[in-house]
């Protein structure tokens, strides 16, 4: 790819989803584009990006940056968090909700194993919510990543990367080559593309917030923006998953640490109040 196009593609994907690309990276941008390319009917990447700035076609813009967006992910990741939202963090919510839902959203959700992680998480601490309805929601930028998801079907790769046996044995069956997830765990989840750069409307709040390993794929600027419509969505006693070593400060005060609890965070009642 000539530096013209890496460029034009990495200010494309910065406008709009504020996704950080390095134009230097010519194997990544090409091993993600070529597909792209060949799905669209185009005769090279090159022809492709020619073709993008000429007519900035609206569809062909997003399949650009949609297949730039592509995250590494896999189920139960860094494995801390997920127990926490389990042993902690969803007893505390049944306690306090009084048979309000408790609404939970996995941002950035990626080919779906974040979302079905914590989709088998509940069923494993169903006894223990005392009856407490849990609503989960999912959302990617991307539609290709999110039919994957909504499939609910994952290679042996996919499975081996981070399923415990235990989990694989109760919520999975074997499909052919694939893994197919359990109907009832699929089913828990309703899925909606969401640019989390974007303008948020307002509207129903989540009491809990998944958004890990997000930050880093995102320019300096939108970061800041990104966490403050997390904080907007997120519930007053609410609680935000970042990922490990993702952080707010310095960034935005609309978020503070819980003390003792990597990597989870809570809104700021001061910013808040001085909004």
């Amino acid at each position: 790819m000539k530096i013209e196009h890496r460029i034009l593609v990495a200010d494309l994907c910065a406008a709009r989803a504020g996704l950080k690309v390095d134009p230097d990276k010519t194997y990544l941008l090409e091993s993600r584009l070529a597909p792209v390319a060949r799905r669209e009917g185009f005769v090279s990447i090159a022809d492709m990006v020619e073709g993008l700035n000429v007519r900035r076609e609206e569809r062909l813009v997003w399949a650009v940056v949609e297949a730039m967006a592509a995250g590494e992910t896999s189920f139960f990741r860094d494995r801390k968090p997920f127990r926490l939202f389990r042993d902690e963090v969803l007893p505390s919510l049944a306690r306090r909700r009084e048979g309000r839902p408790i609404r939970v959203w996995s941002a950035g959700c990626g080919s779906g194993q974040e979302v079905y992680s914590l989709a088998m998480a509940v069923e494993e601490q169903r006894a223990a919510l005392g009856g407490a309805k849990v609503e989960l929601f999912a959302s990617d930028i991307s539609e290709r990543a999110l039919e994957k998801a909504q499939s609910g079907l994952y290679t042996q790769f996919e499975i081996q990367r981070g399923l415990p046996i235990r989990q694989l044995v109760r919520h999975f069956e074997k499909v052919d080559e694939m893994w197919a997830i359990a109907p009832h765990i699929r089913q828990m989840v309703r899925w909606r593309r969401v640019n989390l750069a974007g303008e948020f409307s307002g509207g129903a709040q989540f009491d809990v917030i998944f958004c890990r390993h997000v930050l880093g794929m995102l320019v300096e600027p939108m970061r800041a923006r990104v966490l403050e419509n997390l904080a907007r969505a997120l519930a007053p006693d609410g609680f935000l998953f970042l990922g490990e070593g993702e952080t707010p400060a310095g960034l935005t005060t609309a978020l503070e640490p819980v003390a003792g609890r990597d990597g989870l965070f809570i809104r700021n009642p001061a910013h808040r109040a001085a909004a």
